[in-house]
């Protein structure tokens, strides 16, 4: 049998919690996009962790509070690197490295779920990349955790730009060797990203079709207003796409999944878990384990 990695923090979106009165003065005329996005999309926690350079301003050294709940020990934890770049959009953002596995063919580029940061994801990676042989490189958003910035839907899509830019040059990671991952609000940079690089594979972790369409169930039709617009971005993604959702997620409906699965270029066998909700897909045996047979036999086979 085997073993899950850590749960994944409680993350969601906001949309679920307006009131009537809220949604329509977010939705008065004419919009405002970004208003619309910040409203309902971004819960940046208190951060759980602090990066501090030294004195070259070459290394950071990542200290965890008690609330990042670090279930490793120190030796895991030195397989970490941490560092800062900067966005096209001016912000610097913090950025994660975790060696997993000397022999592993594929860096996850993972970009994590809402209310969330690199501190409480960081006992996740270790032991999802352990379990599936891949390396991770994630990133904070604009405005979590160490990064500077606010939260927006245009720096999110700069922010998962440097942070491929930074795996591509920083660590030399081609490609044809990077899985774009996004899990939730995180399958927004993702999307957007391999809507315009070709990489290895897609996962796509209980995403959203659109803002619009998360708050309001019925859109049929994207607006011009229209936040995430994962569903008109996925049909030019070039890579095979997994995507993988609960059928009981009580914040992103399942019908989200279903609806990007069909519209994919590449898609390959979904992974669709009877009963799971937003927060627990990985703690059902068949996460791992279709990951795992993604990663060993489909990528290797499909590359050969």
């Amino acid at each position: 049998m085997v073993m899950p990695p850590p749960p994944l923090p409680q993350q969601g979106l906001r949309m679920n919690h307006l009131s009537l009165s809220e949604l329509c003065c977010l939705f008065c005329c004419p919009p405002c996009p970004s208003k619309i996005t910040s409203k309902l999309a971004f819960l940046p926690p208190e951060p759980t962790y602090t990066l501090l350079c030294d004195e070259s301003g070459s290394r950071w050294t990542l200290h965890l509070s008690e609330r990042a709940d670090w279930q490793y020990s120190a030796r895991e934890k030195d397989a970490i690197e941490c560092f800062m770049t900067r966005t096209s959009r001016g912000n610097r953002i913090a950025c994660m490295f975790v060696r997993c596995s000397p022999s592993a063919r594929f860096t996850l580029l993972f970009s994590h779920g809402n209310a969330v940061d690199l501190g409480q994801m960081s006992s996740f990676y270790i032991g999802l990349g352990s379990r599936i042989n891949c390396n991770v490189f994630s990133y904070d958003y604009s405005g979590y955790g160490a990064s500077s910035g606010k939260p927006s839907e245009k720096n999110l899509y700069a922010d998962v730009d440097a942070a491929w830019h930074s795996l591509r040059t920083r660590y030399g990671i081609r490609p044809e060797n990077v899985i774009v991952y996004g899990q939730s609000i995180g399958t927004v940079p993702s999307v957007d990203l391999a809507a315009r690089y070709e990489s290895a594979a897609v996962v796509l972790h209980s995403p959203l079709t659109s803002g619009m369409r998360v708050a309001f169930p019925d859109t049929k039709k994207t607006y011009c207003f229209d936040a995430f617009p994962n569903i008109d971005k996925i049909s030019k993604v070039t890579s095979p796409v997994l995507v993988i959702h609960g059928t009981e997620d009580e914040v992103i409906d399942f019908s989200h999944g279903l609806a990007l699965y069909e519209r994919c270029q590449r898609p390959v066998e979904p992974l669709w878990v009877e009963g799971a909700g937003h927060n627990d897909v990985e703690l059902y045996g068949q996460y791992l384990e279709r990951l795992k047979q993604f990663v060993a036999h489909e990528l290797v086979n499909l590359s050969t």
